[in-house]
């Protein structure tokens, strides 16, 4: 097969990991940087073009767009879907799972267990979003925030008042969510792969610090996961319409909480823990279903 990746970090694991994948499989694999590409659109034969060129057919497309550029990324992996090129998440898929207003929503509407989580317009209702979270501690999350970034631990109401009335006053969109106390400032990583969870670990944040994120210091350990657990991450990823998915959960004293469903997770943490090859698994789901789903893939549009 000739798979493209769509990266604009050429030096980053995951995607050296998914090229040397690729490659050991026998398939040639060329990277893209999705923000170098431009697109010719018309009824007749709309192409997209790269350092002068025009891309040639893919049989399967990799997407690994940043969060800071998803409208971009998303626009170029729309233009492969025309042609009815594969990819293992579409870029529907992708945009959904982003919003993450919108995912909650979704989720929640699926059933799927989440920490209650309030968003409002205006601060004039603030002590009621405040009460309706159980008070504080309470978190605040910026809803354009990644890895990490542009999220808040409020440990009192007055900290939490303060919080929320700098950003209602810089004109950001943020959500208000529960503190799960149990979760003891660690997470569940689900890596979902197709309709499997090929691999999870525990995500401990650092002593001081309340978020687990790999990239905020925290430290993975392999752990067991539970059956409520694993379907719960099977279901999340289902939701999103991902096909390749980290589900980020919390243990709670009512069950397994979702906090994000990650549309490009990264391999480093998970392979690093957990020893498995994640990436010859990608790229294996990949081969056993690029036939089956390009014929009847539909644009979603």
């Amino acid at each position: 097969m000739r798979i493209g990746i769509l990266s604009r970090a050429p030096d980053a694991y995951s995607t050296k990991r998914l090229i040397e994948a690729g490659q050991a499989r026998g398939h040639t694999v060329e990277l893209i940087n999705y923000l170098h590409c431009y697109m010719n659109i018309n009824s007749k034969d709309s192409a997209l073009f790269y350092q002068g060129k025009q891309l040639p057919a893919y049989d399967a497309i990799i997407p690994r767009i940043g969060a800071s550029n998803t409208f971009y990324g998303c626009s170029v992996l729309r233009q492969f879907e025309t042609t009815n090129i594969y990819s293992i998440n579409s870029s529907i898929a992708i945009t959904r799972s982003r919003d993450k207003l919108r995912a909650l929503q979704l989720l929640a509407r699926k059933g799927i267990g989440l920490p209650i989580t309030v968003f409002a317009h205006g601060g004039r209702e603030l002590k009621d979003l405040i009460r309706m979270v159980g008070g504080a501690p309470l978190v605040i999350k910026l809803l354009e925030g990644t890895q990490g970034i542009g999220v808040v631990l409020a440990e009192t109401k007055k900290a939490a008042e303060s919080v929320i009335e700098a950003f209602y006053g810089l004109k950001v969109n943020f959500l208000i969510q529960e503190y799960i106390k149990e979760s003891n400032g660690a997470d569940i990583r689900c890596f979902v792969v197709g309709n499997k969870v090929v691999a999870a670990m525990k995500r401990q944040a650092p002593v001081g610090e309340f978020r687990s994120n790999i990239h905020r210091g925290g430290h993975g350990v392999p752990v067991k996961i539970t059956k409520q657990e694993r379907e719960t991450a099977i279901a999340s990823a289902k939701v999103m319409g991902l096909h390749l998915a980290g589900v980020d959960l919390l243990r709670s004293s009512r069950g397994p909480l979702v906090m994000e469903v990650n549309s490009s997770p990264g391999l480093e943490g998970i392979e690093n823990t957990t020893k498995k090859d994640i990436a010859d698994l990608i790229i294996r789901y990949i081969e056993q279903n690029k036939c089956c789903t390009r014929s009847s893939r539909k644009f979603e549009g």
